[in-house]
């Protein structure tokens, strides 16, 4: 397969003209011209380039694309994800699977459980996540973040927080067998 970033003209050339001096003096001056263009071809892809976007592109391109969270203090890889994932959150918004995903992007793991799954009012749900910060250092960001995916006719009733830890348990126990003699009675 020919990589078209590091080919030539001079790759391509047919043998009949191959050994003229004008001709190959022609396409060695056109390879950088072209190798230019198609660098500049490939900046023209901007989802495929997403994890070179710098600030300034990730905070533009979150403007343009309408991001419903969007906070510009977050880390650089979370905004890039924010933005990537833009169109989809449109397509998906006021579902259950969008603000996992935006849990899951913001917070970490995160699970949605409607009202019927934990015998709540109609219209309620709960997020359950592992995340210990969404108790007070992020607790306000953590609402914010699910406000603005979750549909607009459902309630946040509370958020859960399930830790697991690895806890050393150990067991013992005893078994006396004998018999009983009483000597003198």
């Amino acid at each position: 397969m020919i990589n078209i970033q590091a080919a030539s003209l001079l790759d391509i050339l047919p043998p009949s003209i191959a050994s003229d001096p004008a001709i190959v003096a022609a396409a060695t001056a056109l390879d950088s011209e072209l190798q230019a263009v198609t660098e500049e071809i490939r900046r023209l892809d901007i989802y495929g380039r997403s994890s070179e976007w710098t600030s300034a592109e990730t905070d533009e391109l979150a403007w343009q694309y309408h991001v419903d969270y969007y906070d510009p203090e977050l880390p650089i890889e979370q905004r890039r994800q924010l933005v990537a994932n833009a169109i989809p959150f449109h397509r998906r918004k006021a579902t259950p699977s969008a603000v996992e995903d935006l849990i899951t992007i913001l917070f970490g793991e995160g699970k949605v459980e409607e009202w019927s799954e934990y015998g709540g009012s109609p219209f309620h749900f709960q997020v359950v996540t592992n995340n210990p910060d969404v108790t007070n250092d992020r607790a306000e960001e953590f609402i914010r973040a699910v406000e603005s995916v979750k549909r607009l006719s459902a309630r946040l009733d509370r958020v859960t927080i399930s830790q697991t830890e690895d806890l050393e348990l150990y067991f013992g126990g005893a078994l006396h067998i004998g018999e009983i003699m009483r000597v003198g009675e």
